[in-house]
This record gives C-alpha cells, structure tokens and sequence, in this order.
C-alpha cells in the first residue's frame, strides 16, 4: 500500500515564509517518489490541525521551522495522536531552541562553546554585559533571527521596542573566523560545509537570499580539522539525544594559523529544505540526491512513546 504522508508547513513563527519554501519542495519531491501527499498550512487553530490529520496519515514530514513547529510542541501532539513524524523527538527538538539548555549540555559533554551568559534585556540596553566583540542572541529562536553583533566598545545596542523575544538574553563572546556548519544522518556525519557572507555575518538575509553568501564544499580548512568538524557534529547531535537529519552550525578560529579551534554555536533539529539550504547540498555533495534525502527521513520517521 502506497504511504501516506502529510506535510506539516508554514506556522506562524516568524520562520513562516522559510517553510513554505521548505514543505514545497519536500511535498514535490516525495510526491515524485509515490508516495500520496497532502500537505498542510499549520495555524494556531489546533481543530483544523487534528481535521487535517484525519485519517491518520503514515507519516508527519515536519517542515515547520522555528517555534511552536521546532520546539517540542507540535511533535508532543503527534506523539499523543500516534503519528510517526520526521527529526528529532520531543525532548531533543525542545533541548535544541533553548539555547541555554543546549550550552548546559554542551559543558556536560565537554563539547567546545563560545564563553557566555544570560542576562536582562535592559542590562544590555544600558550596558556592555562583557567586554566587545559579543553576540546577543534570543533564547529560542532560529535562523539567526533577532541577533546582534557587537564589535566596537563605544556602541551599546539599542535592543529597542522591535525586540520582540523576551525579557532576558543571551550573550556570547564573538568568535572570530569562518563559519563551518555539519549535516548529520542517523549516526553518519555527511559533510561540513563553509559559509562566507558577502558582507557582514551570515544573518536571515544571507541564510535565504540567493547572492548574499558563498558556499565551499567541502570545507576548505586543514584536513585534520574537518575530521574534528564532523566529530563535533555528530557528538553535538548525540549529546541533544537528536534524531533523524540535523544540522550543527560551528565557528572555526584559525587567525593563529591551521589547525585552529573549534566552538559549536547550536544544532537545529530541523534544517531547512530550501533551494539555498545547507543540508540538501552536503547530501548531494555525499551522493545523495534531494528525493533520496527526504524518503530516507520518512522512512525513518517514527514516535518516542
């Protein structure tokens, strides 16, 4: 009997629009493979949501980015309605955006990653929570939404009224040097790939603007070092208790030469599956193609209970 798969898109976390993209493009490509698609436009109306999943369908391919579709939630409701789902579990998919608990277990690990600490909102505001260059980040958002970098000591961010992520934030000493990110499959790291914005840092802009960054695969650091790369992912995914397909996003600080030092910034249990995505190119750079990627995940999709 053909597979059943529904496709979960959209939301309504500021990663909406990036979902879209990514359902899109998983529906197509499993549709080509046989498999009987439908997909659905996840709103916060939970009825419709349980309508849509009714007949139960085989399988929930998650292609919600961000909160409330990255986080735990949505894969607690599956988890109760006995649906197995692609990515990670509810634990590991709620460890992996709270970027706290994420640098907890990173330490318990011994994982490398950047010096940091949480503090108030308006500290920030009014003060240098510790000495430039830093990076204030939200708690639990994605994308690299919400960051800001700060370089230069005579200018505190104004975090101001568009800060729209909490009362606390997280800050993290800025490392300096490439951006190094680590697609892992089930137990297999796949590939480390570098990204090299064309100006600034790799924001949302970059991440989903076709243009605003180069990639190079495979990365182009000391072969020892990306051996240590694909180590750290893969240890990264585990130490989360992630499943299924993961991306692990590193800083590579070589300015004292090769080999340099590696820190893991956050894993994210949902890449995303866009024409500009990282994890379909390192796939495909390791032999598989989009199609072959997204039916391993539904194959291996299942629930925790």
């Amino acid at each position: 009997m053909t597979k059943r798969i529904a496709v979960l898109m959209g939301g309504w976390s500021v990663e909406r629009e990036v979902s879209l993209v990514s359902g899109r493009a998983v529906a197509n490509a499993l549709a080509a493979s046989d498999y009987c698609i439908s997909t659905i436009d996840v709103t916060r109306d939970i009825s419709a949501l349980l309508s849509a999943l009714d007949p139960k369908p085989n399988v929930v391919f998650n292609a919600l980015h961000g909160r409330f579709g990255e986080d735990g939630c949505v894969q607690g409701l599956l988890e109760m309605l006995g649906i197995p789902y692609t990515h990670s579990g509810v634990l590991a998919s709620a460890i992996a955006m709270d970027k706290p608990m994420t640098r907890h277990l990173f330490n318990e690990a011994g994982i490398p990653h950047p010096e940091g600490k949480i503090v108030p909102k308006a500290t920030a505001e009014k003060t240098h929570p510790m000495e430039p260059p830093y990076v204030l980040k939200p708690l639990n958002e994605g994308s690299s939404i919400g960051v800001r970098l700060v370089l230069e000591k005579e200018s505190i961010p104004g975090l101001g009224a568009n800060w729209s992520f909490g009362e606390h934030v997280l800050v993290e000493r800025y490392i300096p040097g490439r951006e190094i990110c680590v697609a892992v499959m089930g137990e297999t790291a796949l590939g480390a790939i570098e990204i090299q914005p064309k100006e600034g840092f790799y924001d949302y802009a970059a991440k989903y603007t076709a243009g605003r960054a180069t990639h190079q695969l495979p990365a182009t650091i000391a072969v020892e070092a990306y051996e240590e790369a694909l180590e750290l992912g893969l240890r990264a995914h585990r130490a989360l208790g992630c499943r299924g397909v993961s991306r692990a996003d590193l800083r590579y600080d070589d300015s004292e030469g090769e080999p340099g030092k590696f820190y893991v910034l956050e894993v994210n249990t949902q890449p995303g599956m866009t024409p500009l995505s990282l994890v379909p190119e390192i796939a495909a750079h390791a032999g598989l193609s989009f199609t072959e990627l997204v039916t391993w995940m539904v194959e291996d999709a299942r629930c925790e209970g």
